[in-house]
């Protein structure tokens, strides 16, 4: 019989869930040490937070077949190393959604009516009633960042309080947003000075890190309040700070840190009475701690009688006969639909994959997947090749596939969004050798790298050396580069520029500053 250790104190009814078909140990919270001395005998681990799964564990659990995290973040488990060994790791992505919705609401309530400090103040015996003189969000703007599970409960519940609802995502149609009964808003520069309160329900990406700072508060409405129960490190702290002490931030709610180690080195704890701060409780309900620990239950039970897993985020779903033929175009399809994810705007509606010469006679099967990893991996944290259907699906993309005659081995992606189209089409000239062919009307060949510049400028003499300029001043090294010219507009090219570094905002700025040159874009992708 199969033996599962559970620890970190998780509820009870997930031990049963799993002793109905394998043994379970339910054990305190160990060291790495310790841990490793006995991890030998089983064949799943059952983990919350606190239990560290390191790759030296994972190394010592000789049997091991799955690694369940009982909560939303697997930032506790070497999810390298458990792909590694061919370990599935779990998790519980929809366990907690209530839990912080209702949190984001609270929050945003006790700020605009003054609760936590009114609370203090009646507790040590004062009457202060008219110091604590708060808002109402009745007839206010919400606006929400990020239309998943949780930031819809969020936008239902505040439409049901009587509030106006403006939406900003990337991936969210503007059909369900207007059929919620809030306002779609395509582009962030539009959406920072519509709303008198404004919250997030975002992962933390590349593209979200910071994406609260200086710039983006004075956008924004004076007087605004933030709220924050998503991932500490989309607010800059510091500008978060500042603006509150300036005014231009009326106050904030936050849940989450930059460094929730060292919580007493945030700049928030100086604003005293200003904001409502609380220790990441957004999934701390009985409820929530329940529902998350009998999802991964089930599928540790699941997993362990030969079935899948319903939320494994590492290993792939592809069998290995249909991968065997085609693995070679599977980081041609995710690189090139990364770089396209990256030119697109707004809500994606359709992707359709083109697959050329052999790929034509094949199943492409795998291909999709990879091109859906690459188009979600964009603006999403978390996504493979489990992943990235289901999420697809829930964001009602549709996925085409066609396949043609040519003499060339190539796969293109065309992304279709609100009121645009993206093109980028790859080829595989050899087993290793990857190159980016066409980007929308410009025919290319370029290897895709992790950091790529994109520079659409007018078609005219000195305008290399210009961009070359301004990368060498910022000491960013060119890899390599192709210019294009539009073929329909000879008067339009584009420069793709390989870096060996991210390219800095604001180079992107002295770039786009240059006369002739517009829209210049920095491209990071996975490589």
């Amino acid at each position: 019989m199969a033996k599962v250790l559970v620890t970190d104190k998780i509820n009870p009814l997930a031990v049963e869930i799993i002793e109905k078909s394998a043994s379970a140990d339910n054990l305190p919270t160990m060291e790495e040490d310790e841990l490793c001395k006995i991890i030998g005998e089983y064949d799943a681990i059952l983990v919350r937070s606190q239990t560290k799964v390191t790759s030296k564990i994972i190394e010592a659990g000789k049997k091991l077949k799955i690694i369940a995290r009982a909560g939303v973040g697997v930032d506790n488990i070497d999810v390298a190393a458990a792909t590694q060994k061919g370990i599935i790791v779990v998790n519980s992505p929809d366990g907690n959604t209530h839990a912080a919705a209702e949190h984001t609401i609270a929050m945003m309530l006790a700020m605009a009516r003054n609760i936590p400090v009114a609370d203090a103040s009646v507790k040590q015996g004062l009457w202060e009633r008219s110091k604590f003189t708060g808002v109402e969000v009745y007839n206010k703007t919400l606006g929400v960042i990020g239309l998943g599970k949780i930031g819809s409960h969020v936008a239902q519940t505040a439409l049901a309080l009587g509030m106006n609802v403006v939406v900003c995502d990337p991936y969210a149609k503007r059909e369900l947003i207007e059929k919620m009964g809030a306002k779609y808003i395509e582009h962030l520069d539009d959406f920072w000075g519509m709303c008198d309160f404004i919250t997030i329900h975002t992962p933390k990406t590349k593209e979200t890190t910071g994406l609260i700072n200086l710039n983006t508060i004075n956008r924004m409405k004076k007087g605004v309040r933030i709220i924050n129960c998503a991932r500490g490190g989309i607010i800059d702290e510091k500008a978060l700070y500042d603006a509150i002490e300036s005014g231009q931030v009326a106050g904030a709610a936050i849940d989450v840190y930059e460094d929730e180690k060292n919580i007493a080195s945030s700049p928030l704890l100086k604003l005293g009475n200003k904001v409502v701060l609380t220790p990441h409780l957004g999934a701390s309900t009985s409820e929530a701690q329940i529902n998350v620990a009998l999802d991964v239950a089930r599928q540790v039970a699941e997993v362990l009688k030969g079935g899948n897993a319903t939320s494994a985020i590492n290993i792939p779903a592809l069998k290995p006969q249909k991968l065997e033929a085609v693995k070679d175009f599977m980081p041609l399809a995710q690189n090139i639909a990364e770089f396209a994810s990256c030119l697109n705007k707004g809500a994606i509606k359709e992707i359709h994959i083109e697959a050329g010469g052999k790929l034509s006679t094949l199943d492409t099967s795998p291909i999709e997947i990879a091109v859906l990893k690459g188009v979600l991996s964009a603006n999403l944290v978390d996504i493979n090749y489990v992943n990235a259907p289901i999420v697809a699906k829930q964001r009602g993309i549709e996925v085409k596939t066609s396949k043609v005659n040519s003499e060339v081995d190539s796969i293109e992606v065309k992304i279709i969004s609100q009121d645009k189209e993206t093109v980028v089409k790859g080829a595989l000239l050899a087993k290793n050798i990857k190159r980016i062919v066409q980007i929308n009307d410009y025919i290319t060949s370029i290897e895709p790298k992790k950091h790529m510049l994109l520079v659409p400028h007018i078609n005219k003499p000195n305008m290399v050396a210009r961009v070359a300029s301004v990368l060498g001043a910022d000491e960013i090294n060119i890899s390599g580069m192709q210019v294009a010219q539009n073929s329909d507009n000879q008067k339009d090219s584009i420069m793709i520029i390989n870096c060996d570094t991210e390219i800095p905002e604001d180079t992107l700025v002295k770039i786009n500053a240059q006369d002739g040159i517009k829209g210049a874009k920095y491209i990071g992708i996975e490589v």
